[in-house]
């Protein structure tokens, strides 16, 4: 094998019933290509083969040149926020229902990953958004997110009225079931159901979409993937 990717993770959506086949032919594909492949300790339940070494995704102190994510976007979702900080490129199976981001399918699955081993793949860089919840001047939460960030009252069927501010300028007021501030990756899912328009991951722009807004001319508006917005609730 070339020495780009040497060290592969396997990490796999466990809740999808029908993955054990497609793993079992990945992990023994990958192990007769000669390549080291670790596994994520729950996907590591799953696989016949019970001789890989087993990693866990929250504490990953491995170092690695590709991680392989088995299942649907959620699954991708998940690993890209847990690997966000290792600049590990990530490659997608898809085994679930929706996949914008799981390139692969089961039947082309070693094909095209002997495709991406020797080299012929294009790398698809994404932005995530970093979010702080404040409350009186303390940060009382925080994190990053793939697709969106979703404000709204939760189970409540309240609206809600909000103050909006990109870059310290006010924009609007709003009354409305909430807001979907979403990157270009996200502009397929939460937003696009909201209205929102698609977008060409490799922009750097983010949406906001309102959600069910109480007024006619309220509209998504796109702004710079650098844009520091921020959301006052009363």
């Amino acid at each position: 094998p070339m020495a780009r990717f040497n060290r592969i993770a396997l990490v796999a959506n466990v809740q999808l019933p029908e993955i054990v086949d497609t793993l079992n032919r990945l992990s023994s594909f990958l192990e007769k290509g000669g390549y080291t492949l670790l596994v994520e300790s729950e996907t590591a339940l799953l696989i016949d083969n019970k001789a890989f070494p087993t990693f866990d995704s929250n504490d990953l102190n491995q170092p690695l040149d590709l991680v392989i994510v088995v299942g649907g976007d959620g699954s991708m979702l998940g690993a890209a926020r847990s690997m966000v900080g290792y600049g590990i490129p990530l490659l997608g199976v898809n085994r679930g229902r929706l996949g914008f981001l799981t390139d692969i399918l089961p039947h082309e699955m070693e094909d095209k990953l002997q495709q991406v081993l020797s080299g012929e793949f294009i790398t698809s860089n994404r932005f995530l958004l970093d979010v702080s919840i404040m409350r009186d001047g303390h940060l009382v939460s925080g994190g990053d997110a793939l697709n969106d960030v979703v404000f709204h009252p939760g189970k409540s069927v309240r609206m809600m009225e909000f103050e909006l501010y990109i870059d310290g300028q006010f924009v609007y007021s709003q009354r409305s079931d909430g807001l979907i501030v979403s990157t270009p990756t996200g502009s397929t899912a939460y937003a696009l159901s909201g209205g929102g328009p698609i977008m060409n991951p490799n922009l750097d722009a983010i949406v906001l979409v309102p959600m069910n807004p109480h007024t006619l001319s309220s509209r998504p508006i796109v702004i710079g993937g650098g844009s520091n917005i921020e959301i006052r609730v009363g």
